[in-house]
Formats: structure tokens, sequence, C-alpha cells
């Protein structure tokens, strides 16, 4: 009887964990996604606002600078090769 126990456990013990339907993990995930998408701290309308404005103006500024850096390495290019713009 002992070796008979022992002989199914071990044709248990082999067999793979069977996965869950896979319908049944999809929406497990989805929950979950849903879980962390709810604890997610939106901003105000206020603060979005403000932040596009920042990005717009530091877009701008740097294009500024561009702008400015190539028109002076181009006259400086200009002066090393005697021409004239």
């Amino acid at each position: 009887m002992a070796e008979k126990k022992s002989e199914t456990a071990k044709a248990t013990a082999k067999k793979p964990a069977k996965k869950p339907n896979v319908f049944k993990r999809l929406a497990k995930y989805l929950g979950s996604c849903k879980g962390e998408i709810k604890k997610i701290t939106w901003p105000t309308p206020k603060q979005t606002t403000k932040n596009f404005g920042i990005v717009i103006a530091m877009v701008a500024i740097v294009g500024v600078f561009i702008f400015a850096l190539d028109q002076g390495l181009y006259a400086l290019v200009g002066l090393f090769m005697n021409t004239t713009a």
C-alpha cells in the first residue's frame, strides 16, 4: 500500500502545473492595469497649462540660442574663408 502511494505521489509531482485559461489571465492582467491606473495622480488643468507654457518658452529660448550660434559660426567661417554673405 505504501508503494502505491509513493507511485501516485511521483506521478502527480511530475505533471506540470496547468495554466489558467487565456481569457482568465487576460482578465486578471486588465484588472491589475485598471488598479494601477487608479493609483495615478493626474495633474490639474491649471498645472497642465503652466507646464505647457514652460515647455513652449524653453523651446523658444533654445531655438533662439541655436539660431544665434548658427549665425555666429557662419560669420566666423565667412571670416576665415574671405566670403561675404
